[in-house]
């Protein structure tokens, strides 16, 4: 199980698409003590993994300190960076802190794309040296990529850059619309180009060494049992069942692409909003409606509940409309499960 924990929403960068619609720090961010309670909270859980993200994580100065604490937990801990801040010392540090891995965003092998989508002049340049010295620290990092109309043709290029910089893994994340996302849903791809881009994502698999996943598509899974394709994942959306997120002032949502407040961890507590939730105790009986709710495949897809919150103007149970998949069975009239 694990927890995207946005530490802040302060950040340097201002992307076009940032679901968090970060750039200055709120002023009730969680502290150090209230972030060590909830670590602990998550290890008594047994939670396994944390993702310190933001934001830009980087700008916390206890960051470090939150790394060494989950470590002492043994919680595994990892970083969503855009990579820009990690210099030589930086990536000593965090390896020293005890992160397992750094998640550098990368959006293109075009430098001006990518600064572009970034609203940042050399932030390509930065991020790359970031994955630079991660690799020279000894640290693990992978590269993460937001798919949009404009980098479609480029994803398995990037995946070829990332293999060739040493990357242990390139997470591939399909845009939701939220935060300033919401602003550039008209570079969406179309579902028949996601279709196809996740048939490419796993043949491609089959040639290279690091690992890739598709994020916030989770039909993925779907092509690869069609496909015989082996994946260390069991299930595509795993929000609400073993993931969740907070937010920097401690509010809890079933992932970070589904603005749905499920309490606050300092008013609340995580141990109770995790097991006592009715919007977490509905997205893991998983009773979905629409072609979701009678596909064949919906216990390893489920759709991605964040785009179907969307679609759907707020039913986070209904039909994923990114998928193309017509199942074997119809949904009924009323358009519930059957």
């Amino acid at each position: 199980m694990l927890v995207s924990w946005n530490i802040t929403r302060a950040c340097n960068l201002k992307c076009e698409h940032c679901y968090r619609d970060a750039g200055d720090a709120d002023a009730d961010e969680l502290t150090l003590a209230e972030g060590k309670k909830l670590l602990s909270d998550l290890h008594a859980l047994h939670f396994r993994l944390i993702i310190f993200s933001g934001g830009e994580p980087l700008l916390r100065p206890d960051l470090f300190d939150l790394i060494k604490y989950a470590r002492g937990l043994g919680l595994v801990s990892v970083l969503g960076t855009n990579g820009t801040l990690i210099d030589r010392d930086c990536a000593r540090r965090l390896k020293d802190a005890g992160l397992k891995r750094a998640g550098i965003s990368l959006d293109s092998v075009n430098e001006v794309q990518h600064d572009a989508f970034r609203c940042a002049q050399g932030s390509w340049r930065q991020a790359i040296t970031g994955m630079e010295n991660c690799k020279a620290a000894g640290l693990e990092f992978q590269v993460h990529t937001t798919v949009t109309t404009k980098n479609i043709d480029q994803i398995l290029a990037i995946t070829d850059f990332a293999q060739a910089k040493g990357a242990q893994a390139h997470h591939i994340f399909f845009l939701v619309p939220t935060g300033r996302g919401k602003d550039i849903d008209n570079v969406i791809p179309a579902p028949a180009e996601y279709e196809r881009l996740l048939e490419q994502i796993l043949e491609k698999q089959k040639s290279v060494s690091l690992e890739l996943k598709p994020v916030c598509a989770p039909h993925f899974m779907r092509i690869a049992r069609k496909k015989k394709i082996a994946m260390r994942f069991e299930k595509g959306c795993l929000a609400g069942i073993s993931y969740a997120c907070i937010i920097p002032n401690g509010d809890v949502h079933p992932c970070p692409y589904m603005p749905i407040r499920l309490g606050n961890v300092r008013t609340d507590g995580f141990v109770k909003i995790w097991q006592e939730n009715k919007v977490l105790q509905d997205l893991r009986e998983a009773r979905l409606h629409g072609k979701c709710g009678v596909c064949e495949f919906k216990n390893v897809c489920a759709g991605c509940r964040a785009a179907a919150y969307y679609q759907s103007g707020g039913d986070y149970l209904a039909e994923d409309l990114n998928c193309t998949y017509e199942p074997k069975r119809k949904a009924d009239p009323d358009n519930v499960t059957v």
